[in-house]
């Protein structure tokens, strides 16, 4: 019975350790900075806007970006979550909302072989960062 336990430890600790490392080869995203602006009538604040490709296999690490994040699927599969909300799965023409209390759980794309494209527009304090990892 001792042997049988070890073995089912030890083969989710190998299991974990495989994952993490799936996640930690997954390719980055590409983020390309399209347009800043100052909002003007709304002092300290600033709109962004940021072209995001995800290559085959990507995905996020968990973040949040303190800031309202208008997400337009340009092409391809994306996969978005935000804590305690459900797992939806954007195609081309769909849309997504973070606001900035939001911690964005998931972030990915849905293919291993195909890239997915979108457009992110953030309304945030200027000079924020665009992204700021969850601990």
């Amino acid at each position: 019975m001792f042997r049988l336990k070890t073995t089912v430890i030890a083969t989710l600790v190998v299991a974990h350790a495989l994952t993490g490392a799936a996640y930690a080869a997954a390719p980055e995203a590409i983020v390309t900075p399209l347009m800043t602006k100052p909002l003007d009538d709304y002092p300290g604040k600033e709109a962004l806007m940021i072209s995001v490709t995800y290559p085959p296999g990507s995905v996020d690490p968990v973040h949040r970006h303190h800031a309202h994040a208008f997400v337009y699927v340009l092409e391809g599969s994306i996969v978005m979550q935000v804590k305690g909300g459900k797992e939806v799965t954007l195609t081309a023409g769909q849309t997504f909302y973070e606001g900035p209390n939001d911690v964005h759980t998931v972030g990915r794309n849905a293919s291993q072989t195909q890239p997915a494209k979108f457009v992110v527009l953030l309304l945030k304090d200027k000079g924020a960062p665009v992204l700021v990892p969850e601990k």
